[in-house]
């Protein structure tokens, strides 16, 4: 029941494509109100179609409670399905009654639109999407903060087509999600361009929908990240415009919920700790990597090689200069009136006692 839900809820944010319209931060929020509403009316004996294997669903009242320390619901994208895919997670928590639930999102928004509601306790996603959720009243924090891979993104144009710089965008249909980092990306690759966001007409998509507006030629040009950019870059004619090198410098965060991460820091530190390790094993053991992820992602080969031969791995603690960076993105959506109200991320970060708590070296 819970895929149900969440599949609506992709479904409504990709609808009237053609009209391009798109959701805003309030209506981002109020279709969390939708799913919240959604998420209560379904049976507590319903299965989780993604739960991991040997993992017993949540109960509403385990669902409801504090979790008691003996379930993370994690959300996770297909740019980071090897920590399910290796189920070390699961093997690290066991020791302590804990057992992992999955959800796959097809980019940040809806991920924490679902940690909004209560549907899933952390996730991992850019720098953008906490932005536009604690905009919207999401009650959430910064649990980690994730390597820049500017390599790793950047704007697709077809093989064949007129577009040679930056300069030619201006007034073409440029898809990406709304709310993702592929968003804070062409704001920053526009502005090095010499143009401003409103020279651009932005067409609304999640991945999957713009790779099809892509290759039938509905849109000009489509910013994306891995591996859909290098899936895309090897076999869907297409050419690379420019990537995010020099301009991706916050990279990404794991985003927890601010209640799982105040009444359960033993455990989120846990998570983090693992996460770290399989960052760190990555880096060192990229062939593993790439075979790994071959097989859950059924992409070619050398897609997914040249994905993971460019990325930066690693996970570190949030810090103030991190911080002040995130700042500069959130002021810059307010600027453009992409987010309805000024935000401090900061208000997003739990007290150092409490940070302390999860904090890992």
């Amino acid at each position: 029941m819970m895929n149900r839900v969440l599949n609506r809820l992709n479904a409504l944010r990709t609808s009237r494509i053609v009209s391009r319209s798109s959701l805003s931060a309030i209506g981002a929020f109020a279709i969390g109100v939708f799913l919240t509403a959604a998420i209560a009316s379904c049976s507590s004996n319903a299965p989780q179609a993604s739960n991991s294997p040997g993992t017993s669903p949540a109960s509403n009242s385990a669902q409801k409670s504090t979790q008691a320390a003996n379930i993370v619901r994690f959300g996770y994208q297909k740019s980071t399905i090897l920590l399910k895919s290796k189920g070390l997670l699961e093997k690290r928590l066991a020791p302590e009654g804990a057992k992992v639930e999955w959800t796959e999102f097809p980019a940040g928004p809806p991920l924490l639109e679902a940690l909004n509601v209560g549907a899933i306790d952390i996730g991992p996603v850019g720098e953008s999407p906490p932005i536009f959720a604690q905009a919207a009243g999401a009650q959430l924090i910064y649990a980690a903060s994730i390597a820049p891979n500017p390599k790793g993104s950047g704007i697709l144009v077809p093989d064949n087509s007129p577009i040679q710089s930056v300069a030619d965008l201006k007034g073409k249909k440029v898809a990406f999600a709304k709310g993702s980092s592929a968003n804070y990306l062409i704001v920053q690759i526009l502005e090095k361009g010499g143009l401003k966001f409103s020279d651009i007409q932005p067409i609304y998509l999640p991945p999957a929908d713009a790779r099809a507006a892509f290759v039938k030629g509905e849109v000009d040009a489509w910013v994306i990240w891995d591996p859909f950019y290098a899936a895309a870059d090897e076999g869907a004619n297409a050419r690379v415009l420019v990537d995010g090198e020099g301009l991706n410098k916050t990279g990404g965060y794991y985003i927890a919920s601010r209640k799982f991460a105040a009444e359960n820091p033993k455990l989120l530190k846990s998570v983090l700790e693992e996460v770290r390790n399989l960052e760190d094993w990555s880096s060192q053991n990229r062939d593993e990597v790439t075979k790994v992820l071959t097989d859950a992602l059924k992409l070619p080969v050398e897609a997914v090689k040249k994905a993971t031969d460019r990325r930066q791995f690693g996970l570190k603690p949030v810090t103030d200069d991190l911080l002040v960076e995130q700042q500069k993105v959130a002021d810059t959506y307010y600027q453009l009136k992409l987010i309805p109200n000024q935000i401090s991320v900061r208000d997003a970060v739990l007290p150092p006692d409490q940070t302390a708590a999860f904090n890992f070296q």
